[in-house]
């Protein structure tokens, strides 16, 4: 990866993460009206996997595809891992806190779906180019 596709992914990972905060934080008053669910599933739970699902490509590829060795790289997925479930834990906690939003196990557990999803994405990755 060259030094220019290096510094775009990690101005995209910081744009993607500045976008994460507004989206559950932001008061989204104006919102159009939207189905409640599809498919069975409520819209609001697809909406918290698919902001989660980007997160381990986006750090994978903002931190230089990692290490040549793949225990390294492993270890590290998880740990990309492990940092966004913190970070989708704080945002519930920080949903509960405001007068506005609230915070909800259920969302949180899509939060771990779209991660999960992202680094399973990862690993693929990594294995073949292995």
């Amino acid at each position: 990866m060259t030094r220019k596709q290096l510094l775009f992914a990690r101005i995209l990972l910081i744009l993607y993460l500045c976008a994460l905060a507004w989206l559950l934080f932001g008061r989204l008053d104006h919102t159009p009206d939207v189905p409640t669910s599809f498919f069975g599933i409520p819209t609001d739970k697809i909406v918290h996997f698919s902001m989660f699902l980007p997160f381990p490509v986006l750090v994978y590829f903002a931190f230089g595809r990692y290490s040549e060795k793949f225990l390294k790289s492993f270890l590290l997925l998880w740990a990309t891992f492990f940092a966004g479930a913190i970070i989708a834990g704080g945002t519930e906690i920080g949903q509960g806190m405001t007068e506005y939003r609230s915070a909800d196990r259920f969302d949180f557990l899509a939060d771990l779906a779209g991660l999960g999803t992202g680094t399973i994405a990862v690993l693929i990755m990594m294995i073949r180019k292995k």
